[in-house]
């Protein structure tokens, strides 16, 4: 019998194959490394990124002073309805919000600073209609900064004010930036609406106690709604007797 014999041409098919067969597993190997780092850093490194723009921009509740301006023109001698409204505004505002001091400004080095004088007297007069005691009214005045503005009458009083940061901030470029997040300002609008909207920021740190039910609007709504379902039940009853 023949031996068999190795010859050079099968040698190179063999070796051939054999490092065909080591490629497929170096990169069946790099290919299963490559997806296990990036399951690894989904739950390790991007997910631990904070991009929440309610941690960026909250919401706190603080002091800040809440101030109202009232036009006046050189020539008003009497409060009109729109300024007695934005008084009323005011008002109540600072009944829901403060308890403390209310102070009258007018200017002082303006053209309309003798009509803002003259209206004083009445612009306390509609607060304490209100319910702001006039021993809480302190009159005050402030410089014009142009002679030629014709300054409002501010009222102003420091309560608790929902409010969160001021708008407009980009510490990084939006262009250059590569990490895959919101940028910074993102979401300062929303939430500075939000702030603004809330009646009552002491709503934000604990919830309201429970008032007592209306009983006469109670049982006003359970006699409307079997007025509905008695009226449903004799239509389909008519109409069920007419087949």
């Amino acid at each position: 019998m023949a031996q068999h014999r190795d010859t050079p041409m099968a040698k190179i098919k063999t070796s051939a194959r054999h490092r065909g067969f080591s490629i497929s597993l170096i990169a069946a190997a790099l290919a299963a490394a490559t997806l296990s780092g990036c399951a690894s850093r989904d739950d390790l490194t991007t997910g631990g990124i904070p991009d929440d723009y309610r941690q960026r921009h909250p919401i706190v509740v603080t002091e800040a002073e809440q101030s109202v301006d009232i036009p006046v023109a050189s020539t008003d001698r009497r409060l009109n309805t729109a300024q007695r409204d934005m008084i009323r505004g005011f008002a109540q505002n600072y009944g829901s919000r403060a308890t403390g001091p209310v102070y009258l400004l007018t200017p002082e080095g303006s053209p309309n600073s003798n009509a803002a004088r003259q209206l004083r007297g009445q612009v306390r007069a509609e607060l304490s209609a209100r319910g702001i005691a006039s021993s809480k009214i302190v009159n005050s005045s402030y410089v014009t900064l142009d002679a030629k503005d014709a300054a409002p009458i501010r009222l102003t009083f420091v309560g608790t004010t929902a409010m969160t940061s001021q708008c407009g901030q980009w510490p990084k470029d939006m262009i250059n930036d590569f990490s895959n997040q919101n940028y910074y300002n993102f979401g300062c609008a929303t939430q500075n609406n939000l702030a603004a909207q809330i009646a009552n920021p002491e709503d934000l740190v604990a919830p309201r106690g429970m008032t007592p039910i209306d009983a006469t609007r109670r049982n006003a709504a359970i006699k409307e709604y079997r007025e509905r379902t008695s009226n449903i039940e004799d239509v389909g009853g008519s109409s069920a007797g007419s087949f």
